[in-house]
């Protein structure tokens, strides 16, 4: 039989790691013959754009180049299946192409609402007796997804936003003038992007002195007094945001604007909240948005990250082959120390169009930061530098030229 693989949603250090699992793994099995890839997610597979993966991936060179390559080397999609009790009319098209290339199992890469692709695709081609298995694998540096422990991207989004954040108080800390500085980080409805900036702490660091998640709720009022309270104690305090931390005034700052599935886009609140300290505080002050750095940082990635996102691509190749359909991997966490972790699957409908949170446990009592039982959790997925290959100085990145992608 053949494969076909594909990317979706947001970025991350990670994916191209997670197709190398799947690439990989698939050229040791006898059964499985072409691997193809699907260019933008799946749209690819709607309008039959697949590439031949053993023509762009020859040597294990070209794979150790695509470790260490960010974002998605296959184009990405946010794509949203309409349910095909409605309308087949796209469901007929990707199984056409399964059915006419021989596709005999496809893999998708990516994060909740790419899952919820991965559910409704599954249920289709069981319904319609067509025996392509459908299998996701995780990614997302919001770490968000419900019953896995983490996402594959995420410990190196935490790692660059840990390391960014330290760079910032050093940086901050060289003059005398008081000051504040207020760093907004991804990881949209969820804190855990945010939280993990907290990592500095188990280095000795009391910066970020505050740490604001979505799942509390925000006062403006208290922010303030918050702040007032740290200036007396540090010359320079510094603060972490996230970008899902919703204010009475957040259409003063956001677009409103929605994607596919709904979501809107999330930002500003770093800036809004830097105006608010001018004017009320009167301090100096400023505002970074770390923005799709945090996303693709690979020069500073995770090797446990990267390690486990090759990992969880190969169970995925395994999970198919054993007959499995409709089914998410996902790593179960045995142990803090020695960090040991497994990687098993769940049903896609536990994880498609579901959000997880930060335990509570993991925040403080008043709202405002983060605590030490959230450092077992986060300190072993940062763990770890790979060795990345350089050329004029500068990292290496795979590339798929511009013409095949189109």
């Amino acid at each position: 039989m053949n494969i076909a693989v594909a990317q979706s949603g947001g970025p991350t250090c990670a994916i191209n790691a997670s197709l190398v699992g799947v690439f990989s793994e698939a050229l040791k099995e006898p059964a499985i013959d072409a691997i193809f890839g699907s260019i933008n997610g799946i749209e690819g597979m709607i309008h039959d754009h697949l590439i031949d993966l053993k023509t762009m991936i020859r040597t294990n060179a070209d794979m150790e180049m695509l470790l260490q390559t960010p974002s998605t080397v296959l184009g990405s999609c946010r794509y949203k299946l309409k349910d095909w009790h409605e309308d087949e009319t796209v469901y007929q098209k990707i199984t056409d192409c399964f059915q006419q290339r021989q596709i005999g199992a496809f893999f998708y890469i990516g994060g909740n609402d790419s899952m919820d692709t991965v559910m409704k695709l599954s249920e289709y081609v069981k319904e319609k007796g067509i025996d392509t298995k459908i299998i996701g694998i995780p990614k997302t540096i919001d770490n968000d997804l419900c019953i896995t422990d983490h996402t594959p991207g995420f410990g190196s989004a935490a790692k660059y936003v840990a390391t960014t954040m330290q760079e910032i108080i050093r940086d901050s800390s060289v003059y005398s003038v008081p000051s504040v500085t207020i760093v907004e980080i991804m990881g949209r409805h969820a804190g855990w992007l945010t939280a993990s900036s907290a990592i500095l702490h188990a280095n000795g660091e009391t910066a970020p002195h505050l740490i604001y998640v979505p799942e509390c709720k925000f006062s403006l009022q208290q922010f303030l007094e918050d702040t007032r309270k740290k200036m007396a104690k540090h010359k320079a305090v510094i603060i972490a945001i996230s970008e899902g931390v919703e204010v009475a005034d957040t259409a003063a700052f956001q677009s409103g604007v929605t994607d596919e599935f709904g979501h809107k886009y999330l930002s500003g609140i770093g800036k809004y909240l830097e105006g608010v300290v001018r004017e009320q505080i009167g301090c100096k002050v400023r505002s970074i948005e770390l923005n799709v750095m945090q996303r693709c940082s690979s020069h500073l990635c995770s090797k446990t990250d990267i390690d486990e996102a090759v990992q969880i691509g190969a169970a995925g190749v395994q999970t198919a082959l054993a007959g499995e359909t409709g089914k998410v991997m996902i790593f179960q966490r045995l142990y803090d120390q020695p960090y040991t972790i497994i990687v098993t699957s769940t049903e896609a409908v536990n994880i498609a169009n579901q959000e997880r949170f930060l335990p509570p446990s993991y925040i403080n009592e008043t709202g405002n930061n983060i605590t030490d039982a959230a450092l077992p959790y986060f300190l072993p997925l940062i763990q770890g530098e790979c060795n990345i290959q350089m050329h004029n100085g500068l990292p290496i990145h795979f590339k798929i030229q511009e013409s095949v992608l189109k």
